[in-house]
């Protein structure tokens, strides 16, 4: 008896039904903002990151460049100079670039692009619902 009068079978399934399309869009709401708020950020982020990328690939090449020059010089008289320096320079870059490919995909396996909140809030109310059906019982 609840409040001084039992529900019928029709009225309890009625009322399970409207709690379980309120659960389903509580969480359906939730991820789709937690999606938008990631989506927002990469948006407002986009523009300044391929600024900051097409300078620092400009300095890499002026870079490279100065490397290859520096390193030429070493091997002055010969006529090999420049063929050994851009070889010197490209295996150094293909050891550092690896390395450094290396650390950031592992880095990215670690923290992953899932939406952790909502998968965390579905995970306990899974436990709630089946913590609610055994009391139920």
């Amino acid at each position: 008896m609840i409040n001084g009068h039992a529900k019928t079978v029709p009225e309890a399934i009625a009322e399970l039904k409207d709690e379980l399309k309120e659960f389903i869009s509580t969480r359906v709401q939730m991820l789709h903002s937690e999606i938008s708020e990631k989506l927002r950020a990469l948006r407002l982020a986009a523009p300044t990151l391929l600024v900051g990328v097409l300078l620092l690939l400009t300095a890499w090449l002026v870079f490279t460049g100065f490397l290859v020059a520096i390193i030429a010089q070493a091997f002055a008289p010969s006529p090999w100079a420049y063929t050994l320096s851009f070889v010197l320079v490209a295996v150094l870059y293909v050891i550092v670039g690896g390395a450094t490919a290396y650390i950031g995909w592992r880095g990215l396996r670690e923290t992953g692009i899932k939406p952790e909140r909502t998968i965390r809030v579905l995970k306990q109310d899974r436990v709630w619902l089946q913590t609610e059906a055994k009391t139920q019982l």
